[in-house]
């Protein structure tokens, strides 16, 4: 059997994630609205403490062992069954804490439900944990295909099949809570049926130093990240309330969705792809720019609209009750440039030996700004969502900072980029205001929303079909890759194999 180069796994991969990510998107997107109706800013506030209590457990249980084993040049039967082994005890271990913790975490966050959402929340976390072998390992083999059914299937069962029954027999944010549960556990099923391994225990091997000190380095990096992403929701449920809390945590989700989903069809690819190129720099940098070239070039306009666009999203499918997280939701959707170019630049710390930078280089940006969201949380949820703008801002320029340096570049590489982004978002702005101006004198959100849309739509496809260099070689060559109709048709176009400038 002839075996199948890298470069075609890979882009077979990424074809098979971005499909199953707009199917997620889309049924992500449905559930969320029909439940924040349903439940409100109140029991939506309550489920996102509680979730924030499940990420922070989860980076302690669900990866830290798990992730190794996508870093490793090869992994044998032994490497499989050790990190198995220690994140099963290490999920136990954090359930039982969280599951103690939670009376604790109702009294400090001032809302008693908040004790029972977070002890159901317990038994998701160890599920998630023991999900981590199989879900990374799946990751490895490049198996998006498999991976993102199975992801697919199981926010089917929790959210849709699960949640919104419960939501509409009055459980309030217990549905949410269910939910989540089922999830884990079905991702746990279809993980482990489609990528089997060993459940005999292990407690020591030969290679089990280097996976610990990996399990180690991604615990510190992911406390560090989790506090960067979450201690303004932990801080404004301390300050305010569990109302404002839900009002930013839909927010924050909706806007941070496009990316989380384009992330999770791309890092994992990236990270493990570039396991595999780590003595050839060069392919792992062409990779990388390509990468930030799509980002920049392609997610910078259409964050502007979805910000321009906010207000208008926000009354069609939420209604009244939560107009008041429209102005964080713009800010937020400004952000997605700056998320994007972060989380796209982590592997190439990882796959350059560097994997401490993250959590070491984060750690003054953590100090500001925990001062900071502390100091304007009672001027509200406006003044917190700006503080996190700046954090995102802050954070990429540090991580896209030392990727640079890890593969020998300077920021004159990624420049052009994001100049024919910021291009490309001046149209799009004239073209939203121009639309929504048209459309003034009508007062549904639905006609001003379709009205910016259709014509930010329009002037993109007009200019990139009668010019398509403006998207540049990079972007342009990416984009055709994924629809024909959009592949190079003119000199000097890269050749997709061809080496990193």
């Amino acid at each position: 059997m002839t075996a199948v180069p890298l470069a075609a796994l890979a882009e077979r991969a990424l074809k098979w994630s971005a499909l199953t990510t707009v199917l997620r998107f889309v049924l992500q997107l449905g559930a969320q609205v029909a439940l924040a109706r349903m439940l409100g800013p109140g029991n939506f506030g309550v489920y996102g403490i509680g979730m924030a209590v499940l990420t922070f457990a989860a980076f302690l249980s669900g990866a830290s062992f798990s992730w190794n084993l996508m870093l490793m040049p090869s992994v044998s039967r032994d490497d499989i069954r050790f990190s198995f082994t220690w994140q099963l005890l290490a999920g136990l271990l954090t359930a039982c804490a969280m599951y103690a913790a939670a009376p604790a975490l109702a009294i400090f966050f001032g809302d008693p439900r908040v004790e029972g959402v977070v002890q159901w929340l317990s038994l998701a976390s160890l599920l998630m944990a023991a999900s981590g072998p199989a879900t990374c390992l799946l990751q490895r083999d490049l198996n998006f295909r498999t991976l993102g059914l199975v992801q697919l299937a199981s926010y089917a069962a929790g959210y849709v099949a699960v949640g919104v029954p419960m939501a509409l027999m009055g459980y309030g944010a217990y549905a949410l809570a269910a939910a989540c549960v089922v999830q884990a556990a079905v991702t746990l099923m279809g993980a482990y049926a489609a990528r089997p391994h060993s459940l005999k225990p292990l407690f020591s091997h030969p290679g089990g130093g280097a996976a610990l000190t990996t399990g180690r380095t991604v615990f510190l990096t992911n406390v560090v990240n989790w506090l960067l992403s979450n201690l303004d929701r932990v801080v404004i449920g301390r300050v305010l309330n569990a109302h404002f809390v839900g009002l930013y945590t839909v927010a924050y989700n909706l806007a941070s969705i496009p990316n989380t989903l384009l992330l999770g069809a791309l890092q994992p690819a990236f990270l493990a792809a570039g396991a595999k190129m780590q003595q050839d720099p060069k392919r792992l940098a062409q990779g990388w720019l390509l990468g930030l070239a799509c980002v920049l070039v392609l997610i910078t306009p259409a964050a502007v609209v979805f910000a321009l666009l906010s207000a208008d999203l926000v009354s069609l499918l939420y209604g009244p009750a939560w107009m008041d997280s429209a102005w964080v939701l713009a800010l937020l959707f400004l952000c997605l440039p700056a998320w994007s170019c972060w989380g796209l630049s982590t592997p190439v710390l990882w796959n350059t030996g560097r994997k401490h930078y993250e959590f070491l280089l984060q750690l003054p940006l953590l100090a500001l700004a925990a001062l900071a969201w502390w100091y304007f949380a009672h001027e509200g949820i406006r003044a917190i969502a700006a503080v996190s703008a700046v954090v995102i801002y802050a954070r990429a320029i540090v991580i896209v900072g030392a990727a640079l340096r890890a593969l020998d570049l300077s920021w004159s590489a990624i420049l052009p980029y994001a100049l024919r982004g910021l291009g490309l978002a001046a149209v799009c702005t004239v073209a939203v205001l121009a639309g929504q101006f048209a459309v003034a004198s009508l007062t549904y959100p639905v006609v001003s929303l379709s009205a910016g849309g259709a014509c930010a739509l329009a002037a993109m496809l007009v200019l990139v079909l009668a010019r398509p260099q403006v998207l540049g070689n990079e972007a342009q060559s990416a984009l055709g890759r994924l629809i024909p109709a959009f592949a190079p048709r003119f000199a000097g176009a890269p050749d997709p194999e061809g080496q990193a400038r």
